[in-house]
């Protein structure tokens, strides 16, 4: 026998409000007996005397059947004069809380509260809500490539866009040929269609239509003519060999290894590797003069102990070094994006560029604005995310504090229903 009370129950959290429910501890329309007590309470607490512990149970918090007692305890000693000689309080305060300790206690609907409150305050899926964006951003950041296009070009130079596309070297590079459509002029050899003329009596039409190559097509409408083929159409001569027409398969699909039109430019031809290598460089500028400024600060705590793990590599570069470097990145972005260089790079995608990169900037105007507004609507909202999660980050221990009070409330409890036996609630992440 003692060693069955010193056995623990073990019950999991999730199934804890079936657990109460077959062993009878909770009637099943608890719930129903719930929603009487909570207007009983909200007009008690209507009016409550000045005590500052009362102020602190009722400010905000979920008023459940642990607070109700205390707050009778509490009222036991505000209104000890209205206590008559039978031991019985004629208060009308102390009533309505002893009313409402009673409701609870009434097939003891408040274990099946509690079971409900701590259902309600899962911490981990609140904790996954507050800083699930933080972590799923910082693991955006460590697995996003650093400087992938610099890197490639370090490594294979200024190749085909192809090989860069498709880690492919090119058996074949076909380069776009670009050339300038020219208006072609009106030749002489045009269609005569002679001219319609309607006789006086409105029945002779003649026409004749020839072509100053001289090929006639054999139609004649001679209303004067006689015979049976009056009036038809002469098909010429019915004797000519027939025309053989060869069908040939052409593929439209670009064989393997072949670079082909946009792919067959290098890195810096192609527009869209281009535009890439200058973001990159851009980055890289940035990169390397936030770690100047780091430098230049003596005895900043945290820098040092940031490049303590570095390779060696890069622990052992002077400021001087990443000066120079940085003077180089400086120099190249500068080459790239000059306007000689932009007008270059656009000649050579095509002569007649004005007309379309006009257009082109318009949309992209229009883009642009669209897209100021959305980044401003985005800014607004990643702040208010921030302020939302300094907010909510103090009710995480709030919370946290309140779970491990009801569970212990509530194993309390159950022991006491089973010769004091140790009982365990399983599942709770706090």
């Amino acid at each position: 026998i003692q060693n069955i009370q010193n056995l623990p129950i073990d019950i999991q959290t999730s199934k804890l409000s079936d657990w109460l429910l077959d062993r009878r501890h909770c009637n099943v329309k608890w719930q129903s007996a719930i929603k009487t007590i909570r207007e009983k309470i909200n007009t008690a607490i209507q009016d409550m005397p000045e005590n500052e512990e009362i102020k602190q149970l009722l400010s905000g918090s979920y008023i459940h059947y642990f607070h109700c007692l205390r707050i009778v305890e509490i009222l036991k000693g505000t209104e000890a004069s209205s206590k008559n000689i039978f031991g019985r309080y004629s208060s009308q305060r102390m009533k309505d809380w002893q009313e409402i300790i009673s409701l609870y206690e009434a097939d003891n609907v408040y274990l099946g509260e509690w079971v409900s409150i701590m259902h309600l305050t899962d911490i981990e899926t609140f904790r996954l809500f507050v800083f699930g964006p933080v972590s799923s951003h910082a693991v955006v950041c460590r697995s996003e490539p650093v400087l992938p296009m610099l890197t490639f070009a370090q490594k294979k130079g200024n190749v085909t866009f192809y090989e860069w596309k498709t880690g492919k070297v090119p058996v074949v590079v076909e380069r776009p040929v670009v050339e300038e459509v020219i208006p072609e002029a009106l030749t002489e050899n045009t269609i005569d269609w002679g001219d319609f003329g309607t006789g006086a009596d409105g029945v002779g039409v003649n026409a004749v239509v020839a072509v100053e190559d001289g090929i006639d097509w054999g139609i004649s409408l001679d209303s004067t003519s006689e015979g049976a083929d009056a009036g038809g159409i002469d098909w010429g001569d019915s004797n000519v060999a027939p025309v053989e027409i060869e069908l040939v398969d052409v593929g439209t699909d670009c064989p393997e290894g072949v670079a082909r039109g946009e792919d067959a430019l290098s890195l810096l031809e192609n527009s869209q590797s281009r535009s890439q290598f200058i973001d990159e460089l851009m980055e890289l500028e940035t990169f390397l003069t936030q770690r100047i400024c780091e430098m230049g600060e003596e005895g900043d705590v945290v820098a040092m102990s940031q490049f303590q793990l570095a390779p060696s590599v890069i622990q052992n570069q002077t400021q001087g070094h990443v000066q120079d470097m940085l003077s180089q990145v400086q120099d190249l972005l500068g080459r790239l994006t000059s306007l000689r260089m932009q007008h270059l790079f656009t000649i050579q995608a095509s002569p007649r560029y004005v007309e379309r990169v006009s257009e082109m900037l318009r949309q992209k105007l229009k883009q642009a604005d669209i897209l100021v507004l959305k980044a401003a609507t985005m800014a607004e909202k990643r702040q208010e995310a921030l302020q939302e999660q300094c907010r909510l980050e103090p009710c995480v221990d709030l919370l946290a504090g309140c779970t491990r009070e009801l569970q212990k409330l509530i194993e309390a409890d159950i022991s006491k229903r089973y010769h004091n036996r140790p009982v365990n609630l399983m599942g709770v992440n706090i």
